[in-house]
């Protein structure tokens, strides 16, 4: 099986693989199945994991690596690791410590993408990259106004390489993605399967993604999954997606979204599906002069 995962440029030379595995559990979920599911993941053929020091699975995450690594699966280079910057540490001088902790507890010398929340560290992260803790910089759920405020700092080093954001077929962001491809920004979709599991973040009323009748229909068409059809959907509009889940099955199932192609007349009827329902509105932070959620885009 050809392991060599396809990809899309960055803006600074660096390339992304468009599938990602995403390594978040809630709570009840034990952190050593973190582990376990990374190594299924990588078996399977993921080359892209997202982390972040807040998900507190970076050293199992790290193991798993490091296993796969030593038993020949794979080589450093062959990983696209992205870990965040948690909203404690955006005092600048507390940047580059947060890096260098998780990477000694990811057992690695540097991340491939480092993402920053708000736009108040870009000048630390700058700095973290031209350390070589971190091949790239990004964003994550930047609103249309936010970056252009970026893009328009004066000496301003390194472009953001992407925009991690909500995107699933309820919420498309065809505006945002517009603005970031103008920009030669990736936009990054997190929660592309939608997102229930989350009882804190999430209304538990909000409708289920993957129970969508259009989703189910097109997945009887393709002989796929629901999940699969809203993964294609993203990979051919241009937007790197990723995909979590800590079943086995559905891991190696994932790797699936490689094998077909959703026709231009089905992509528009998933187009069709959006209104703008976003599962993740991170209301505790809506009195932040940076909320980033008020903006249509």
């Amino acid at each position: 099986m050809d392991h060599k995962p396809h990809c899309v440029p960055l803006n600074d030379g660096h390339f992304i693989p468009v599938l990602g595995f995403g390594t978040y559990g809630t709570a009840e979920i034990p952190k050593s199945k973190a582990e376990e599911a990374t190594k299924l993941a990588i078996d399977a053929g993921f080359r892209h994991i997202d982390s972040a020091f807040v998900y507190k699975n970076e050293e199992q995450i790290g193991r798993a690596i490091q296993s796969k690594i030593a038993d020949g699966t794979v080589k450093r280079e062959d990983i696209f690791f992205t870990s965040k910057l948690w909203v404690t540490f955006f005092r600048p001088e507390l940047v580059q410590p947060a890096l260098e902790t998780s990477l000694k507890k990811l057992q690695l010398d540097y991340v491939d993408l480092y993402i920053i929340h708000f736009p108040a560290a870009l000048k630390a992260l700058e700095k973290c990259k031209d350390a070589g803790l971190t091949k790239s910089i990004g964003v994550s759920n930047f609103n249309h106004k936010q970056l252009e405020m970026i893009l328009n700092k004066p000496g301003l080093k390194y472009k953001p390489v992407c925009n991690q954001v909500e995107c699933h077929p309820y919420l498309n962001q065809r505006k945002l993605l517009d603005y970031c491809k103008s920009k030669d920004i990736v936009l990054v979709a997190y929660s592309a399967l939608g997102s229930h599991r989350e009882k804190n973040w999430v209304d538990q009323n909000s409708p289920v993604l993957l129970d969508d009748p259009v989703l189910c229909d097109m997945a009887k068409k393709y002989k796929r999954t629901p999940a699969l059809i809203a993964l294609r959907y993203q990979i051919q509009r241009g937007v790197v997606v990723l995909a979590k889940s800590f079943n086995e099955k559905r891991i190696k199932e994932n790797m699936q979204v490689f094998e077909f192609q959703l026709t231009p007349e089905d992509m528009k009827v998933i187009d069709g599906l959006n209104q703008n329902l976003r599962y993740i509105n991170c209301k505790f932070a809506m009195d932040h002069p940076n909320y980033p959620f008020t903006e249509e885009y």
